[in-house]
């Protein structure tokens, strides 16, 4: 096969109107006119990566069978995987300082010593482990000032007994992944650590810096598409950041339902900076403090 392959024809408007219609039914992403000339590029690209000659074929491809390996390429290709380490500070102080520090308090009258996080749309990992240390360092500093009873022994782990937290974290972009599961950050993608946590949390490996194992145990990675029916349950916080701007306003609303059902009583969601949950849903009040904003999941009497 020649290594100077043709280039693929143009794409006609109802060649991307059937693939916005695909991409939606398959994962929600909604691409307006705006958009266009992004979805046109990295379609391009996979077009000419799968060498099948035309856009008739590439699209017989994606919704056959074999074609599920290319599908999930593509959709790799249509998101922007911006991400970093303690990303809007102000939000994350809300969370760490306020609303965190509220349920625990919460938790431990009722005995409940458990914590559950999801973190949805986490690509290369920053978001998911800057929640892993927060807590950490928030669940140290609240057993020192409110010991456990004294039937819980204490222990040399990196949570205090007798919490146990468990973070999920999904993506759709299963390289995102697989960097996120590794959690070996360059000096560049650091620079929002500061130096006692790049010591208590991270090893430094040659010119990289590596999650350490104690911490990296309280972040379970997977596939995930916010598309499909069935989502995580009992979750006391979702951070949802920069994820809902894909969706149209009927795939958000679907969204926000899925949220409220699968949150805890009391629950928060965490959206990203330019995003709302107003005007999509009434199931939900907003807390904001110091340019920090959530969402408080709203108790529907029966």
């Amino acid at each position: 096969m020649s290594s100077t392959a043709a280039a693929p024809a143009p794409l006609t408007e109802s060649d991307l109107k059937l693939l916005q219609a695909l991409i939606y039914r398959e994962c929600g992403m909604h691409f307006d006119e705006r958009r266009t000339s992004f979805l046109t590029d990295r379609l391009q690209r996979r077009l000419k990566e799968s060498q099948l000659g035309s856009f008739y074929n590439y699209y017989r491809h994606l919704t056959s069978e074999q074609g599920k390996e290319e599908l999930a390429l593509l959709l790799e290709n249509l998101t922007v995987n911006e991400t970093s380490f303690f990303r809007n500070r102000a939000q994350l102080d809300l969370f760490q300082k306020h609303i965190l520090q509220d349920l625990l308090q919460r938790k431990a009258a009722s005995g409940d010593y458990t914590l559950r996080i999801w973190s949805a749309g986490c690509s290369t990992g920053q978001e998911p482990y800057t929640l892993a240390m927060m807590i950490c360092d928030s669940l140290a500093h609240f057993s020192l000032r409110f010991p456990p009873p004294t039937r819980f022994l204490a222990t040399r782990s990196l949570l205090p007994s007798p919490w146990r937290v468990e973070i999920l974290a999904s993506d759709i972009n299963y390289k995102v992944l697989r960097a996120a599961q590794e959690g070996s950050y360059n000096e560049a993608q650091m620079a929002p650590v500061d130096y006692a946590c790049r010591l208590r949390y991270f090893d430094k490996v040659g010119d990289r810096y590596a999650i350490r194992a104690p911490l990296k145990e309280l972040v379970h990675f997977d596939f995930f598409n916010l598309k499909t029916e069935f989502v995580p349950q009992r979750n006391d916080f979702i951070f949802c950041r920069n994820v809902m701007m894909y969706f149209d306003q009927a795939e958000q609303k679907r969204l926000v339902e899925k949220f409220y059902s699968c949150l805890n009583p009391g629950g928060h969601v965490f959206v990203g900076h330019a995003e709302s949950l107003l005007g999509l849903t009434s199931k939900f009040a907003m807390v904001h403090r110091d340019s920090g904003t959530a969402y408080r999941r709203i108790e529907v009497e029966l």
